[in-house]
């Protein structure tokens, strides 16, 4: 298994982290790296996911809904054409640190016969995107 994990402290509570992660309507207005995510964020269903890398064409996939725990994490699980080709757990975790502060967790585990190669090639381009959200939602529930 291949991990990719980033984290940013918001000086914002979790809820209002919580919302703004959650409001998929509105990623288009301030996500770099997440362009769209439309569907339901149940447990056990199907979302559609736009992401964009820097200077790549956007890549559309249909994770499957793992786990939604209101101000603590949502995570999905997708795959490449089949399972155990090129699967990612994608997770976002958010953590209390007091003060009126969040510690904001982005990362997902890679899994399949093609995990090594294709981290290999897309990995630090991914963390960038990864990156580049976290600061991007700490600008926006810090407002």
């Amino acid at each position: 298994m291949k991990t990719l994990k980033t984290e940013i402290t918001i000086n914002a509570s979790k809820e209002q982290v919580w919302n703004k992660l959650m409001d998929h309507s509105n990623y288009n207005t301030w996500n770099p790296f997440i362009k769209q995510i439309s569907g339901s964020p149940e447990v056990g269903q199907q979302i559609n996911v736009n992401m964009q890398l820097e200077g790549k064409k956007p890549m559309k996939f249909t994770p499957l809904v793992l786990k939604n725990e209101k101000e603590k994490e949502f995570r999905w699980k997708g795959k490449l054409f089949v399972d155990g080709l090129f699967d990612g757990e994608h997770f976002f975790i958010l953590e209390n640190l007091g003060n009126g502060q969040t510690r904001f967790v982005q990362g997902e585990f890679f899994t399949g016969l093609l995990s090594g190669v294709l981290v290999k090639m897309i990995g630090s381009e991914t963390k960038k995107g990864f990156v580049a959200m976290n600061e991007a939602l700490k600008m926006v529930a810090e407002r």
